[in-house]
């Protein structure tokens, strides 16, 4: 099979799609042959090393945790799946973004009817992180919740679950994507200088929770808008250890039915997953540079 694989740390150029063997499947496994995976930032991280520390790359590496696709295989103790059967998940295994991808059978979910391959494909690590985060701060009716990175591919869906707990939702992301946020009644504040003024116009009052889904100093703007930090989530963990805030993400997140209750939601249009583009998987270089370097509008996923 086709799979993304890279040898060193590095850009998206040390990345190329190369000829493996499918690893053997384990009697609780079942083999998935691949019709998307999502691309994450934290791949990019990975690969860069810039999570070495925490989370090194043995070489050569795969990349990928998001999937969706269709059994063509299973091991002698799968009760859950058959061949044939529409499935979405995730890998462990950095290993989504090939043509086939083997994971254990719990790690999957029906994809409802009628929801789109490429939504179905981007849904996991975005998907079950936003879900975490907004859990973590428990917003509830009539409240005012920040959402750093509003128009990513986390903060895209944290914002509508927000929104569907009765929230109101002061939006920090690019003025590129202010319709879109709108439009998900939200009220958009553009980042960059000054953004600590605007948000408190916005909201006018101290919010009552705070979602960072960028890092660097909105943690610390959280504090001083007055916002406790057991009601501020963050994928900075050195900033949460500093000031005592929630860190909840992807691991807290992932439960198949969370999954399954994030896909029924998206296959009904009650949550909108924004795919700002696709590619083959021959154009994964491109992909990361889009979304490394091109700030999309929530996901990016590749076609195997």
């Amino acid at each position: 099979m086709r799979a993304v694989r890279f040898h060193r740390y590095g850009g998206p150029e040390v990345l190329d799609v190369e000829d493996v063997e499918p690893r053997a499947l384990q009697p609780h496994d079942v083999l998935v042959r691949m019709r998307a995976a999502g691309i994450n930032p934290g791949e990019a991280k990975i690969r860069s090393g810039e999570l070495r520390e925490r989370l090194p790359a043995t070489f050569p590496s795969g990349q990928g945790s998001d999937l969706a696709g269709t059994v063509v295989g299973i091991g002698p103790d799968v009760t859950r799946w058959q061949v044939g059967d529409d499935v979405l998940g995730w890998s462990w295994e950095r290993s989504s973004q090939a043509e086939y991808v083997a994971v254990p059978e719990d790690q999957l979910v029906a994809k409802p009817e009628g929801l789109a391959w490429e939504v179905a494909g981007a849904l996991y690590v975005a998907g079950c992180t936003a879900h975490a985060a907004v859990a973590a701060v428990a917003p509830r009716p009539g409240e005012t919740v920040v959402v750093s990175a509003a128009s990513g591919g986390v903060g895209s869906i944290a914002v509508q679950l927000v929104r569907r707990a009765g929230a109101h939702v002061v939006a920090v992301a690019s003025a590129r994507h202010q319709d879109w946020l709108e439009a998900h009644d939200a009220t958009v504040v553009p980042y960059g200088e000054g953004v600590a003024e605007r948000v408190r116009q916005a909201a006018g009052k101290a919010p009552d929770a705070f979602l960072d889904f960028y890092g660097g100093d909105y943690v610390r703007l959280a504090v001083d808008l007055g916002v406790p930090p057991d009601r501020i989530n963050t994928i900075d963990y050195a900033a949460a250890a500093t000031y005592g805030t929630r860190s909840d993400a992807s691991a807290e997140g992932t439960k198949p039915e969370v999954l399954a209750e994030l896909a029924g939601l998206a296959a009904t249009g009650a949550l909108e997953v924004p795919i700002s583009a696709v590619h083959p998987l021959a154009e994964v270089r491109q992909a990361f540079e889009q979304l490394e370097h091109g700030h999309p509008l929530g996901k990016i996923v590749l076609l195997p």
